[in-house]
């Protein structure tokens, strides 16, 4: 199960991240974090960027909402989305 936390500025979730994949998708759930494949490589924050804008359009807001809170250069990384309670976020990554 993923953990959604409210924070000051937006809710938080964990991802792993497997970069160089062949489809930017959700592959499931390793332990609290949402496991999602990018086909960026984690070169010059490709694979960051790619997370971005994969977590912007799947949540459908703009990508100015989405930042990573932790771990920019590792595959563990926090998201955070600015504007949306832990409520909505988790109704959001449950439809998409």
């Amino acid at each position: 199960m993923i953990l959604i936390q409210d924070t000051a500025t937006g809710a938080t979730f964990v991802v792993k991240v497997h970069p160089r994949a062949k489809k930017n998708a959700i592959t499931g759930v390793v332990g609290d974090a949402i496991k999602v494949a990018l086909t960026a490589p984690p070169i010059d924050g490709r694979a960051n960027d790619a997370c971005i804008d994969f977590f912007a359009k799947l949540l459908n807001v703009p990508r100015s909402s989405i930042s990573i809170a932790a771990g920019q250069t590792g595959r563990r990384k926090v998201i955070r989305v600015a504007g949306l309670s832990a409520q909505e976020l988790g109704k959001r990554l449950n439809s998409g």
